[in-house]
Parts: structure tokens; sequence; C-alpha cells
């Protein structure tokens, strides 16, 4: 994600180098990178414009100081400014309303309507909790009901039924008399979208903003749109009192420029990022992690959050006491260790979230080859005894053979899963020493190596 303006960005430190305040002359050439950094991300030619302009006045006269390089000085400040022109803070769903909160899905057809809305009630019923209900308004695309019904199922949410010949208004308001009978919470409404912004569609929605009057009217688009979402935005936001912004896909695009251009055009927050096709993959937008992501200094806070809802906490409580204890880290801890790096999405999106040159490895992971990998690797412990797990040094040529055999592989793909397995376990000798720093060297030696089983 965004890979290209990282990457540009990162250059800016290295042009400024050995003094000790930033002025008009030494921050020309910086700023001119920036610049391109920005054009080749699709961001919008006016934003581009007030964005530099604003960098500009304040680094100018801005003082070297402490450790830092004038290219970092200035880093510091396009951060600053990145975040500023993504909303400074994150804004979440509005509920100070009578239940329910209604929540109406604007946006072109293709954008990721439908996915998103059952991305949005996952989010809603696992982080706050809320009973939601989902309804479809869009009774002209072909399977559109049945395509909102199934991601309903697979989110573990209600779902109004609504058929095609209705009329989008009746079914709205049926659906918001379903739920304040039924006690829910959230109502969200999936609406019809077009190949294109047209006149009828933009009636058809201001009627049905008219008719149900929802405290949240979010505009889906798609991140990988560049100029074009902007636009869309723009046309979306004159129909319409929009509320915020989802991104759609925005782990596909290296570009991002309709991350950086979609508030400045609108004035209305981005609420929510898409990623990924699995309903889990809906991130709370923070403007100030996303510039930390772009310009290369990883997404802490995220990636703890990420591990919060992935971890099973007692397995990790008692995991951390083993590892007190001195017991050892054996291969059954290891298989535990990769199934809940699963459960987490996957190496790339742990690395995605971490500082550059960590992030980097991610490159060298083929996509969707982390849960094959994992597998595998699961597949040849199993094949293990429960002794061999807990002694690794026991299996010797013979024994490889054979778990080989059992799992189905060549004994080459049994000899790399120890040699991660050693690797693995001397970080986690680190780690329980409380040796955090060389855990983390160690950790960026072993990525690249983690593609090895295929």
């Amino acid at each position: 994600m965004l890979d290209n303006l990282t990457t540009r960005l990162a250059r800016v430190i290295k042009t400024l180098k050995g003094e000790a305040r930033l002025t008009e002359a030494n921050i020309a050439e910086a700023l001119r990178e920036v610049r391109m950094a920005l054009l080749e991300a699709d961001v919008a030619l006016p934003v581009v414009k007030d964005f530099i302009a604003a960098v500009k006045e304040k680094a100018v006269g801005e003082a070297v100081i402490g450790s830092l390089s004038p290219g970092q000085a200035l880093i510091g400040v396009v951060h600053e400014e990145l975040t500023r022109l993504m909303g400074t803070a994150h804004e979440g769903i509005n509920f100070n309303t009578q239940p329910p909160a209604i929540v109406l899905m604007a946006g072109l057809q293709g954008a990721g309507k439908t996915t998103t809305v059952g991305k949005l009630a996952k989010f809603l019923k696992e982080n706050h909790k809320k009973k939601t209900l989902v309804v479809s308004c869009d009774v002209y695309r072909p399977a559109a009901i049945e395509q909102l019904k199934s991601v309903a199922g697979q989110a573990g949410v209600d779902f109004f039924p609504s058929a095609v010949g209705e009329k989008p208004e009746a079914i709205a308001l049926a659906a918001v008399d379903w739920a304040k009978r039924h006690y829910h919470e959230v109502l969200l409404i999936d609406t019809a979208g077009r190949l294109a912004i047209d006149d009828e569609m933009m009636a058809e929605i201001k009627r049905l903003h008219a008719a149900v009057k929802p405290i949240e009217t979010l505009f889906v688009v798609d991140a990988m749109l560049g100029q074009d979402a902007v636009n869309t935005a723009r046309a979306f936001n004159e129909a319409l009192p929009l509320t915020g912004v989802v991104l759609t896909k925005l782990d596909g695009d290296s570009r991002g420029g309709a991350a950086l251009s979609v508030r400045h055009i609108t004035g209305k927050p981005i609420k929510f990022a898409g990623v990924g096709e699995k309903l889990s993959g809906l991130e709370a937008f923070h403007p100030e992690r996303m510039a930390s992501r772009i310009l290369g200094m990883g997404d802490v806070l995220s990636l703890i959050e990420e591990a919060r809802k992935g971890l099973d906490e007692e397995k990790a409580v008692a995991f951390a006491k083993k590892l007190k204890a001195g017991k050892g880290f054996d291969l059954s801890d290891f298989k535990e260790q990769m199934a809940q790096m699963r459960n987490m999405g996957g190496m790339s999106a742990l690395l995605d979230k971490m500082p550059a040159q960590f992030a980097q490895a991610a490159s060298q992971l083929q996509p969707g080859a982390e849960n094959k990998m994992i597998g595998r690797l699961e597949g040849i412990i199993n094949s293990m005894t429960p002794t061999e797990r807990a002694k690794p040094e026991l299996i010797k040529a013979s024994r490889k053979r054979r778990i080989a055999a059992g799992a189905g592989v060549q004994v080459q793909d049994v000899n790399r899963l120890l040699n991660q397995f050693e690797q693995t376990q001397k970080m986690m000798k680190q780690f329980s020493k409380g040796g955090i720093g060389k855990l983390m060297r160690g950790m960026k030696g072993m990525l690249p190596g983690m593609g090895g089983l295929r």
C-alpha cells in the first residue's frame, strides 16, 4: 500500500545535509521531490499545491535541533501536514440518536459497497457490541440482495429481506420499522450503484435519504480510482449531506492518492479503510497513523490492536509463563504461533504496519502464499510424534523421511522447517531474557527467509 509514495518521500531525508536551519533555498529540491511523489501517487493537483504551500510556510525558519538531520526535520513538518490533510483524528460512527442509528451507504457500482456493509456490520458487532441489521435497497443489480444476505450470514448479523420490484424507499422504511420493533441498535442500508454518476441515481439516493433521515451517510469509494475518486466524491457531496468516507481496496493501490485527496475535496472525514477480501478487513482510519505509514515509520498502534483481536489471550499468557520459567520453545509452540499469525491476517498484514525496513520484506512474500506456507508447516509438524515435537534434536535422517512421507512433502521441506524453528527458538531465548532489541534485529534478519516453504 502506498509503496511508491513511501519510497519517494524516503529520498527527501537524504537530500538535506548539514544545515542548521531550514530555509527556502535548502528545502527547494526536497519540496520538489515531495511534489513529484504526491503527483505520482495521483493526488489531486489543487491538493498538492495547498499541501506544498503549507509545508513550505511551516518549514522555513525551522531550527534543526538535537540529533535530527535537516531531512528528518523536514519530514517532521511533512508528517504534521499529511496528518492535517487527512483529518487530524479518527472519527467513528455517530451513535448519538434514538436507536436504531441509521447508516446510509452510497457510492458507484464496483466500489465494494455491499462487501463494505458486511465488513462494517462485523466491525460494529465485534468492536462496539452493537446489534446490527442490514438491508439492500439495490433492486437493479442481479443477485445484489442475495449477496448481502450471504455477507450478513458470514458476519453473523441480522438481514432484512427485500425483493426486486419493490420501491427502495418502501424497503428502507420497512427495515427501519423492523429494526425498532426488534431492538436493533444500528441499521445499515445498502443502496444501488451505477457505473457512472447519473441524475436518476442521485434523485433516488436523495429520496432515500429524505425518507429515513440517517444519522450517517457514508460515501464508499474505490481508492484505486485515483483522480476519478475525487470527482465522484465531489459529485456525491454536492448531492447528499455526507458525514464520512470509506476507502476500499486501499491495500491494492500503490499510489493511494485518494486517501490524501478525498478529505480535502469533500471536507468530510475518512472514517474507515477497507483492506483485503475478508470481512475482517476493515480498519478504523487514523490520519496520524496513516501519515506515519506513508513516511515509512510504521503503525505500531494499529499493529498492537490487530494483535489484541487476533491473539488468544489465555494461550498467550500461558506461553509467556512457559518462556519465563525457562521451559523452552518447542515445535508445538511453533505451530501455535503460526496459527496465531494466520488469525492476525498473515505476515504481510503485520509487516505493512511496521517501519519501512521491515515492511520491505512484505514485498518478498508472494500474494496468497502465506496461508499455504503455514498450512504446510502445520502438516509437517502434525506428522511428528509428541516426543519429536518436544525434542526436535531427535529428528535425524530416518525420522525426516518418515515425517516427509506422512506430510506429503520433500525431506528438504522438513529441513527448512527445522531451520526456521531454530531461528525462531533463538529469538524466543532473547525475548525470555528481555532482549527486545536483539529480538527485533533477529526478526529482521529472519524475515526474507519466511517464504522458503511453497
